[in-house]
């Protein structure tokens, strides 16, 4: 009795299943190109993925995108792209680029189906405006001559010094750097130099120049060493600055912008020539945003061979209130982890942000919620390297790595940017670094 009870009850649930899946109930629809794809390819992959961006090839139509869905798929379910690094056990942040988990399952279904769909389905196209992934600027400033650079070999820091022009002071509440060729620009660095200034004073305007070819002794050692304000940083993957309404960055009237180019070689002799783009904010800020850095240059590095976590860390303390906005971390080839924290009176440290580095895509990472620090405030930025052969991008793992500009030495600098009240000067904000 027990049994045919039993085997009642469980043809009475596989009719229930199968009414439910009777033809009066169609399946649900496979996902399309127009209707589901392109929605999740505009807002996370086409500010890169578009013609003369920075990704290898556009994802802007069908015709584009149908070829490269496995590879698509394959890159989303292992998280690669789009590409993030910040390990999710610390802080929340605003350009957080990841895919949630329904947006993956979709673009790997399609990537089985590839169906177009219907053209009037798709999402109106986001405005870019052409070259830049800010608005058009209202002014863009160009190093006034191209660089050559070789086809093989070291490219020394190369630095051009170009007037603003400005007649009066201007607040920036968007900048980008735009090289004319990418694939030779490991970073680039740009300086606000105020007139009252005496970096650089004596080195060439208006034309490429390095600290080695410069006569004077002093103007070569200022070369690699300035107290001037960061209009912002750039390297491959980076994004763009665009300050919340309120806060923007200072140039005062009649300033210079001096470029600060590191170029590597690719074996193919080639020249750059990069572009600022800026975006005037509307109204005078109450908040100015200045860059600082806490950098760790000789102390600890040479990093020793065969090794596969050295460990590298530098303190600082604020001298004064600031709001607390993004972080930029920079290392070279070797670099493995980065991590910024704030140390409490007791010692204790709080991470703010822990980073699985990777050189090919450097990357800033802004606060959804800004914190506020008091004055007295003690950062700690921490670096990992791998100076071993786990490292594919190692050039030698039995060489100890000596602090240095090109890509086989290291650097280890953890930028980060503030906002304090507009009328406070960079010169009487520098942050302390501990002994």
């Amino acid at each position: 009795m027990l049994r045919e009870f039993a085997a009642s009850l469980l043809m009475l649930s596989l009719a229930g299943a199968l009414a439910l899946r009777s033809p009066q109930q169609p399946a649900p629809a496979s996902p399309t190109f127009y209707r589901d794809v392109l929605p999740i390819l505009q807002q996370h992959c086409q500010r890169c993925h578009r013609p003369g961006e920075i990704a290898p090839m556009p994802l802007v139509t069908y015709a584009q995108t149908k070829s490269w869905a496995r590879l698509i798929r394959d890159v989303v379910r292992s998280k690669r792209m789009p590409p993030w690094f910040a390990d999710p056990c610390c802080g929340h942040f605003s350009d957080d680029p990841s895919l949630r988990d329904q947006e993956i399952a979709t673009l790997s279904a399609w990537a089985d189906a590839r169906e177009p769909g219907d053209p009037r389905d798709a999402p109106p196209p986001p405005h870019w405006s052409e070259g830049w992934n800010i608005p058009q600027p209202d002014r863009t400033i160009t190093m006034p001559k191209s660089v050559a650079i070789p086809a093989d070999g070291d490219v020394e820091y190369t630095y051009e010094i170009v007037s603003t022009e400005f007649a009066e002071d201007k607040w920036i509440q968007m900048s980008e750097v735009l090289p004319s060729s990418r694939q030779y620009v490991h970073h680039a660095v740009v300086y606000i130099r105020p007139p009252d200034s005496k970096w650089l004073r004596g080195a060439p305007l208006n034309t490429p120049f390095t600290a080695s070819s410069l006569k004077d002794p002093a103007l070569r050692h200022q070369a690699h060493e300035t107290t001037s304000d960061l209009l912002l940083v750039y390297a491959p993957g980076s994004s763009p600055d665009q300050w919340p309404d309120g806060m923007a960055k200072f140039i005062p009237a009649h300033s210079d912008l001096v470029f600060q180019m590191h170029y590597t070689t690719n074996g193919q002799a080639g020249e750059d020539q990069t572009s600022v783009g800026l975006v005037f904010a509307k109204r005078p800020p109450s908040q100015r945003v200045l860059t600082l850095q806490l950098a760790n240059d000789h102390d600890q590095i040479p990093i020793p061979p065969n090794t596969d976590n050295y460990r590298v860390e530098v303190h600082g303390t604020l001298p004064n209130d600031a709001t607390l906005l993004s972080f930029f971390p920079h290392m070279h080839l070797r670099g493995k982890r980065f991590e910024y924290n704030l140390v409490g009176p007791d010692h204790k440290t709080e991470t703010l942000l822990r980073v699985n580095y990777d050189f090919y895509w450097q990357l800033s990472y802004r606060l959804a919620q800004p914190r506020l620090l008091k004055a007295g405030t003690e950062l700690q930025a921490i670096a990992w390297y791998d100076n071993s052969s786990n490292n594919a991008h190692n050039p030698d793992p039995n060489s100890p790595v000596t602090w240095g500009d090109q890509t086989y030495n290291e650097m280890m600098v953890g930028f980060f940017d503030i906002a304090v009240p507009a009328n406070v000067d960079k010169q009487h904000f520098f942050i302390r670094r501990a002994p």
